[in-house]
């Protein structure tokens, strides 16, 4: 049901999407959707945490990966293509993202992130302080959140644009605290 909710929502908007239209996609009656998801609100709210599961196992593998072999500008663009390529895959992920339904991560899981990308910056740059790392992963997942919406926005060309320039950008912010002085 999830899955025929997500591809209604991708192509029509939380707005248009109903519960029967939800229903008809999964092939289920409207009393079996019903049974499982009391309103449209509660599909989006499952959705999201199956999205927020699925995009914390994908940041999770940034530690597994050789991070401290890569070079800076490689740990932005992995970053930004971890985003970019979880979006591509969920094209409902944007109209789940704007609908208007009150979602809070816990702390414990924003915290959870941040620490896991603090980790990655440290393992390239053991001398930065577990707290400018753990800023530097807010700065970082700001600029990549801020990148949402041109892309929601954008057509497929201009997505491809915005995707350098944010790579461009947080490598550039990146090397600014990651890259010793006398190696700029």
């Amino acid at each position: 049901m999830l899955e025929a909710a997500a591809s209604l929502l991708a192509e029509v908007g939380y707005d248009a999407a109903t519960m029967t239209e939800i229903a008809d996609r999964a092939n289920a009656s409207i009393g079996t959707v019903y049974q499982y998801f009391p309103n449209k609100p509660a599909i989006v709210l499952a959705l999201r945490n199956q999205y927020v599961a699925e995009m914390e196992e994908r940041w999770a593998h940034l530690n597994e990966q050789n991070v401290a072999e890569m070079t800076v500008k490689q740990i932005a663009h992995h970053l930004v293509e971890v985003t970019t390529r979880f979006v591509d895959e969920h094209p409902a992920y944007f109209a789940i993202l704007d609908a208007p339904v009150k979602y809070k991560r816990s702390q414990e899981a924003r915290n959870r992130l941040r620490e896991r990308i603090a980790n990655v910056f440290r393992s390239k740059r053991p001398a930065i302080s577990q707290e400018m790392a753990y800023r530097m992963a807010n700065v970082s997942l700001a600029i990549i959140k801020s990148m949402n919406k041109l892309y929601a926005e954008a057509n497929f060309k201009e997505r491809e644009e915005l995707v350098k320039e944010y790579k461009l950008a947080l490598a550039a912010y990146l090397e600014s605290s990651l890259v010793p002085s006398h190696k700029k």
